[in-house]
């Protein structure tokens, strides 16, 4: 696999679909890590920008062969002829929330949106911008369109009269690279390689507030949370942060963990996880609450057998729930309803103040037994419900 140029998740939150350099589209089980099953091609050039369908049953990229393709999530095969149109790469794509639209963006400087059923283009291209255009974005009332352009400028245009609204959005110094609705269509977000983030007033056409200050150089990628109360960025200095959307100002530090520049960011449908991907070449899943990246951070645990000294395990649940001590031995078995603290690629963290720490696990509320059979009833799903497990 080459630079993963974008990702983003399923609407159930179970897969993320992600597009490389490698000209390929992959789509990857977002609990274990583990790719389903083979690569997407169709390509001949990069994968610049995949989105999923509303109803998760699609999937729509976009290329550097100046192609749109639709595929079918659940085999993998290709919807339909690929749309044509544009005349230079295509940067971004995004569906409409009724699922029955997609609109692209190029380096051709034009916006287009296409009739994901028949391959036709609607309408004619949405046209103003005089640079590439690097991201598009629907509202989600699906009535309108965002993009933002190596002119510095965001715009919104009316999708039936293909129409820019009033007067693009002024402020940054540098190329938009990336744009964002909020989850209420109110606001908008946006990332520019002056390192700024800036949010606006859709019905106003105004900034809110100061821009959010903290990258060093580019911002690539920008993402509104679900509940519409933060924003998540990558950028040119390898690093996520997450940003109060009331206040502007940083949720805890910055993430950590990628060699090279963040080029795409994605929260998960329930909010609880963010997806990023790297020219590094990995995908990486952050804990959204606390930040740790869930497949750095294994945890310490006090090693009993020699007094004074911890040791560190990667505690990898299997599919039944059970996390092995690496001699082999079983330690503990979660509940279903208790696993989401067993994260991708299936490395369990407990939060705490500072990683670093010892952190000692409390069996003082756990069901012990000499046999499955007898602690299954008093453990039961964690709701006081009796439930058959895998022994």
């Amino acid at each position: 696999m080459n630079w993963i140029l974008s990702v983003a998740y399923s609407p159930d939150g179970l897969h993320i679909v992600s597009g490389s350099a490698d000209n390929t589209i992959r789509i990857w089980d977002a609990e274990t890590g583990a790719p389903i099953g083979e690569p997407l091609k169709g390509h001949t050039d990069y994968v610049s920008s995949v989105a999923y369908s509303t109803d998760g049953r699609h999937i729509v990229s976009g290329s550097y062969d100046q192609m749109i393709r639709i595929w079918d999530a659940k085999t993998g095969a290709p919807v339909g002829e690929s749309l044509k149109g544009h005349s230079d790469n295509v940067i971004s794509v995004a569906y409409s929330p009724d699922g029955r639209h997609a609109v692209s963006s190029s380096r051709d400087s034009s916006i287009r949106i296409w009739d994901v059923e028949t391959g036709a283009q609607v309408g004619e291209p949405l046209k103003g911008s005089t640079g590439w255009v690097n991201s598009v974005a629907y509202s989600p009332d699906g009535r309108h369109v965002i993009s933002g352009s190596n002119d510095q400028m965001i715009r919104i245009w009316d999708v039936e009269t293909r129409a820019s609204i009033d007067e693009p959005l002024k402020g940054h110094t540098g190329s938009i690279q990336s744009v964002a609705y909020s989850p209420d269509g109110r606001r908008v977000v946006s990332g520019s390689a002056d390192g700024t983030i800036r949010i606006w007033d859709v019905e106003k056409g105004t900034q809110v507030g100061e821009p959010l200050k903290g990258h060093v150089r580019d911002v690539f990628t920008v993402a509104y949370s679900p509940d519409g109360r933060h924003i998540a960025s990558g950028a040119f200095d390898k690093t996520i942060r997450i940003w109060d959307v009331d206040t502007g100002a940083p949720v805890g530090e910055p993430l950590k963990g990628h060699t090279s520049f963040v080029w795409s960011v994605a929260y998960s449908p329930d909010g609880r996880h963010i997806a990023s991907s790297s020219f590094d070449k990995t995908i990486r899943i952050w804990d959204a609450n606390i930040g740790a990246s869930c497949a750095d951070n294994t945890i310490q645990i006090l090693n009993t057998e020699v007094p004074g000294q911890s040791i560190t395990l990667d505690l990898r649940p299997d599919r039944n729930g059970w996390v092995h001590h690496p001699n082999g031995g079983l330690l503990f078995w979660t509940p279903d309803n208790c696993r989401f603290g067993l994260f991708y690629p299936a490395v369990l963290v407990i939060p705490t103040d500072d990683f670093s720490r010892v952190v000692r696990i409390d069996p003082s509320n756990a069901c012990f037994g000499l046999s499955w059979e007898e602690i299954k009833v008093t453990a039961g799903d964690g709701y006081g419900r009796e439930r058959e497990q895998d022994r």
